[in-house]
């Protein structure tokens, strides 16, 4: 990376994840596709922020598109450069924002995946451990299924993101007034409520497996603070947590890919379809923006409509 660009890039970084407190992960997705884009760029020669030119970009997401990226893919990576150029111009570094014409390619915005109300009922059927008779000794229970149970159970009670999930401390979650503290992007925290079946299978996770867990760590101070931990008594990844999503969509049989995300679109889709309300909806999944949590009431055409008929004066 020339010069010019590694002290853009560098400048853009710390603006986006200081002055505008982006979420670490958000930050780094934008570092990955400023630098694609800019070792694509030096790749024809090109050295200097203000060299590129709006055929450059066109070019760029024409490549992406040969290079069999999908429309959301694009989509995003594209947001990035827009950023990326706005950021330049308004720094005086560019005299012109050449990315501004260049727009999403078709196809980009695509409805999220759910599972049905049944299907998630089987996930986490899948997950369940058996039933812990009364005096049986908690070593007898495994404790990664306690714990694979009380984080499905988790992740589709709040809706919340993996990493959210991954983050979560025993401090954040209230299992007597059934609530959980959640931090997601840009460090901003919200309460969302927790419901019965999450809140029994994370007691039993918590007086039956947790502490079995933090036992098994090699490392000189325990976890204390880790709401869910990983078989060497650390703090769970994201990456497990994907893991534990997919072998639980095995054992359920649902045969098209799960990933975390999917609790979390599930969640809102449910919600919404039982007569939830979108502004609702958009503060339990800590949404900045209503618009992005639209998307959901796209999935159940059949209940707008209802709801549509029963509400406006003029409908009938």
């Amino acid at each position: 990376m020339t010069d010019s660009f590694a002290r853009l890039t560098e400048q853009f970084l710390v603006h986006i994840g200081v002055e505008r407190g982006l979420a670490a992960a958000t930050v780094k997705a934008y570092e990955s596709d400023i630098a694609k884009y800019v070792d694509w760029l030096e790749s024809r020669g090109i050295g200097e922020p203000d060299a590129i030119r709006t055929q450059d970009v066109e070019d760029y997401v024409a490549a992406l598109d040969a290079g069999g990226e999908s429309p959301r893919s694009k989509a995003r990576r594209l947001a990035s450069l827009h950023e990326f150029h706005r950021f330049a111009l308004a720094q005086h570094i560019v005299s012109d924002d050449v990315s501004a014409s260049v727009k999403a390619p078709k196809g980009a915005s695509t409805l999220p995946d759910v599972l049905n109300i049944d299907e998630v009922a089987c996930l986490l059927d899948a997950v369940t451990p058996p039933e812990t008779a009364a005096g049986t000794d908690a070593g007898a229970v495994d404790p990664i299924q306690l714990r694979d149970k009380a984080l499905l159970e988790f992740m589709y009670a709040t809706g919340c993101r993996v990493s959210e999930a991954a983050g979560a401390n025993l401090d954040d979650i209230d299992l007597d007034e059934h609530v959980a503290r959640l931090m997601g992007k840009g460090s901003k925290q919200r309460l969302v409520p927790v419901g019965g079946y999450a809140c029994e299978a994370l007691t039993r996770y918590l007086n039956m497996g947790r502490g079995e867990l933090e036992r098994r760590t090699t490392a000189k101070t325990p976890e204390r603070r880790a709401l869910f931990l990983n078989k060497r008594g650390r703090r769970i990844s994201r990456q497990s947590i994907w893991e534990v999503v997919r072998q639980a969509g095995e054992k359920a049989g649902i045969t098209r890919p799960l990933h975390p995300h999917t609790l979390r679109h599930s969640f809102a889709t449910h919600l919404i379809q039982g007569g939830a309300d979108v502004r609702t909806v958009q503060e339990l999944l800590g949404h900045a923006s209503v618009t992005t949590t639209q998307i959901y009431t796209h999935v159940s055409p059949e209940h707008l409509i209802e709801a549509y008929l029963m509400a406006h004066p003029r409908a009938k």
